[in-house]
């Protein structure tokens, strides 16, 4: 695997830097108000945030299964200090006790680092997390009227994508069968969906390529095709070919514009996944998808903080679609 070396150092080092750190803790009092990242989250620390510690360690995780050999001994030693029985049950206890906390995406992403764990020496550990957020999710799913569409952290159809295939490889029918059910609700429908107006100016994800991404999962292979053709007709051709384009990026440490690195990197992902539904132009997605990560791919590793504190996620994804 060409960059797991370089994609492994610079997820150690980012999960090895404790500030800056957003908490996004909500205070119940005023004995409430120690939010000492190491503390509060003594699993989830470092990587800026709790959601983004959660998939640069399922980075780590993910890595070493694909190439242990060029990924050292660094990631184990990292993730051995941070995925304790002691660690993660006060992790899955504060998720229970917040029953909206990094709802839907964060618990995505540690859904899918417990799946991805579920052959390693700390499967054992993770099973309580994976337990918690299966629950979380069961008794959120039917109280969601309607998806969040927008390309930021809340967006719908990313996480119940990567839910799906986490509760998948876990077993977990019941969890696998609410989020199908609810994708076709919310999303089974839609038809001619209108992507002028992507991006907006902080989106790191498609909400048309999102949506895509997650029915491609929950309909049998030729009841997607037909979807996606009603869905984004001309796809490809004539239509969304701004979808195919490279976003107008920023590194300067700036947070919120950093996000549209990471929008070129999930639209390759997902224009990979869904381009053998439409074998005629099949190959023009994934050139578009090819565009978007050579036009990123630096910045996964040598961009400032805002950016490499969670790219490595999103290359993951594009690189093994």
């Amino acid at each position: 695997m060409k960059y797991a070396a370089a994609w492994a150092d610079i997820a150690c080092t980012v999960l090895e830097t404790p500030y800056p750190y957003g908490a996004a803790h909500a205070s119940s009092g005023p004995d409430d108000v120690d939010v000492t990242p190491d503390r509060l989250h003594p699993a989830f620390h470092g990587s800026y945030d709790w959601h983004s510690s959660a998939h640069m360690q399922w980075s780590l995780v993910r890595l070493l299964t694909l190439a242990p050999d060029q990924v050292g001994r660094r990631p184990i030693d990292v993730l051995d200090k941070r995925l304790t029985p002691e660690a993660i049950a006060t992790e899955a206890a504060y998720l229970r006790a917040r029953s909206s906390y990094e709802r839907p995406y964060g618990w995505a992403w540690a859904a899918m680092l417990v799946a991805a764990g579920r052959q390693t020496q700390w499967a054992d550990v993770l099973t309580p997390l994976g337990e918690v957020i299966a629950d979380l999710v069961l008794a959120w799913l039917p109280r969601q009227a309607y998806p969040v569409r927008h390309g930021v952290h809340l967006n719908s159809a990313f996480a119940l994508a990567l839910l799906h295939e986490a509760y998948g490889d876990l077993q977990r029918q019941d969890v696998v069968d609410a989020i199908r059910a609810r994708a076709l609700e919310w999303f089974g429908e839609d038809t001619a969906y209108d992507t002028r107006f992507e991006p907006s100016g902080t989106d790191f994800l498609s909400p048309a390529l999102s949506e895509a991404e997650l029915m491609r999962r929950v309909l049998p292979d030729e009841e997607f095709a037909t979807w996606l053709a009603a869905f984004l007709p001309g796809l490809g051709t004539d239509a969304h070919l701004h979808l195919l384009d490279v976003p107008i990026t920023d590194n300067s440490g700036d947070g919120q514009l950093a996000h549209l690195s990471g929008l070129a990197l999930s639209r390759a992902w997902q224009l990979r996944t869904i381009a053998p539904a439409l074998p005629d132009v099949a190959d023009v997605l994934k050139a578009g998808a090819d565009r978007q990560v050579e036009a990123v791919l630096p910045t996964v590793t040598d961009g400032d903080f805002m950016s490499t504190h969670w790219l490595v996620s999103f290359a993951l994804l594009a690189d093994q679609a």
